[in-house]
């Protein structure tokens, strides 16, 4: 036996060590992203212990009256999701009715649309001029909306309405899954005790699935966080509308920070629910699954099935959509076209959108790589906590990131310009206020999305590929390009389209960061519902939706493919 081979079995914890304390390239850029990406996060607590001259105001009038909003809307939010979400996964699983496969995958389309993007089409559609209720007031014989109005939109119940209709997906996925893949022996043997339909959803099906709805009601209730557009076109001041306004109309950033930071405390409170939610998530795959068998519908009972299913697609996807198209139609026919400033919109949001793509992979690559070569010399502490950290990002909301990068790039542009003046040339600003700012902060938000991909990708490769290659002497760069690039073309795909899309939908960032005078289809959607010119906004809004149903097209087909392996019909 060769003498290294025994004297590493004589001494493993020295070997393990030496393993540990062992840094490459790949790990050093590794900490380095995952320190970028700390950066903002404890700039914005920096800034927030700054001090503001307006914090007594904003703290008296502001942020109670934000901060209980917030948690209203969070609730109700949170609420119509979960039973939207779990009922109607359930029944497409449970239950076999007229079009039950295409609901299975069409409930994910809601997806596709940016919850600004559905609040900007039903307040031109329900307005008291709008079609449906002129349609309504035809239909009962009213002439004038005085005569007869629904109720006013805007306002705290149809914010949560609205974002409950489009969020729920995030539910129904997660607990689809789950649904599919619970022991059919559990709910067999629950039948033969005597439970209904009705009780074995209840007392069987619904604790087992209860880790998958915490983590898609997390999930939903961060993008509700998130959310910018929609609570501020619906009248509704949450805390991310106090943020944007507290930095863009006061120029208080320190006051921005320090509401920043309370979001954050709401960010870490869902964490540790969602966590909470799960944490007897073992018990749910104790028994080998053994899908059960879906009860076959008929007559009134699988059409009104077919109704409950068709309703979230409907509020959530089609009439949105709908609206979007009928508008940009009417706007080709009556030869308004396509503006210039639009056009440039489009090619903005296409540049950053591509560019910070290429740079999150990037990123994503180097995040996964470096947790592979920790596996194989098994030191995946400090390489897991890297990934760990790069996914801080994804749960901050946008608007928060955005302040809490004001401060790093500012100094940045300060540094940089003393140099510029060492040098003899005129001081300007390099990141702040540019295109660059704004990539980064794109990279920071989604970098989980492709790291995650990418480390999912790399554990389908056998770690014989790794050890062959190491034994013919390649380098990790090498390994890296000449093994694993080619296997990781299907997971870098996936993981570049869903960036490329998220990055288009993005706005709260966007909003604070953007050069001057650079609009995306995002802002510029933004500004026309400001504005109430809603028709303008309609190309930008279905270019925007037209994207989003890629990855969520996708999503559904590999859904779709797992049912029906799982699942037999």
């Amino acid at each position: 036996m060769d003498k290294r081979v025994i004297s590493s079995v004589a001494s493993p914890s020295i070997s393990a060590s030496q393993r540990s304390l062992r840094f490459d390239g790949w790990q050093i850029a590794a900490v380095a992203i995952a320190a970028v990406v700390l950066l903002p996060l404890l700039a914005l607590a920096w800034t927030a212990v700054q001090g503001s001259d307006a914090w007594t105001h904003v703290a008296a009038n502001v942020l109670p009256q934000a901060a209980w909003n917030t948690v209203r809307l969070l609730l109700g939010v949170g609420v119509l999701t979960v039973a939207l979400g779990t009922g109607s996964a359930w029944l497409v699983t449970a239950y076999d009715f007229p079009g039950c496969r295409t609901m299975a995958w069409a409930l994910l389309l809601p997806l596709a649309v940016p919850t600004y993007i559905v609040a900007y089409a039903y307040l031109d559609l329900l307005h008291p001029l709008g079609p449906v209720q002129s349609a309504i007031r035809a239909l009962l014989g009213y002439d004038s909306p005085r005569d007869f109005r629904l109720p006013d939109i805007r306002g705290l119940a149809g914010c949560i309405v609205l974002l409950g209709f489009v969020l729920y997906p995030y539910v129904y996925m997660t607990t689809r899954a789950m649904f599919m893949t619970q022991a059919a022996s559990l709910l067999e043997a629950a039948r033969t005790l005597g439970a209904g339909r009705a009780a074995l959803f209840r007392r069987v099906a619904l604790p087992l699935a209860r880790p998958a709805i915490a983590v898609g009601a997390a999930l939903a209730l961060l993008e509700t966080l998130n959310d910018i557009g929609a609570s501020e076109f619906l009248g509704v001041q949450t805390l991310t509308v106090a943020v944007y306004t507290t930095w863009i109309t006061r120029s208080d950033l320190p006051g921005a920070a320090q509401i920043a930071l309370a979001m954050l405390l709401l960010v870490v409170a869902l964490i540790a629910l969602e966590r909470h939610g799960r944490r007897r998530q073992r018990y749910a795959t104790t028994l080998r699954p053994r899908p059960m068998q879906p009860q076959r519908l008929r007559g009134v009972a699988a059409w009104l099935a077919l109704a409950l299913a068709a309703l979230p697609l409907l509020i959530g996807f089609v009439a949105p959509t709908a609206y979007l198209v009928a508008e940009t139609w009417q706007r080709f026919e009556a030869g308004g076209g396509v503006s210039a400033t639009l056009w440039t919109s489009a090619w903005n949001t296409l540049r950053v959108a591509t560019l910070a793509t290429a740079v999150t992979l990037a990123a994503g690559l180097v995040l996964a790589w470096a947790l592979r070569l920790a596996q194989a010399r098994r030191a995946t502490a400090w390489a897991g906590t890297t990934l760990r950290i790069g996914g801080l990002g994804y749960a901050v909301p946008g608007t928060v990131l955005a302040i809490g990068l004001l401060a790093p790039l500012a100094w940045f542009d300060d540094g940089a310009n003393l140099l510029l003046r060492g040098l003899g040339l005129a001081p300007r600003m390099l990141l702040m206020g540019s295109v660059s700012a704004l990539v980064l902060a794109y990279v920071l938000r989604f970098l989980i999305i492709s790291a995650g991909g990418i480390e999912a990708g790399l554990s389908r490769v056998p770690a014989s590929l790794d050890q062959a290659a190491r034994g013919l002497g390649a380098s990790p760069g090498a390994m890296l390009r000449r093994v694993h690039l080619p296997l990781l073309r299907p997971a870098l795909a996936a993981a570049a389209l869903l960036v490329f899309v998220d990055t288009m939908k993005e706005l709260p960032a966007t909003l604070l960061l953007r050069p001057l005078n650079f609009e995306t289809l995002a802002t510029w959607l933004y500004a026309d519902a400001a504005r109430g010119a809603y028709e303008d906004g309609a190309v930008a809004a279905l270019l925007i939706v037209l994207a989003g149903l890629l990855p969520v097209v996708l999503l559904a087909r590999t859904g779709l493919r797992y049912g029906q392996e799982v699942v037999p019909r």
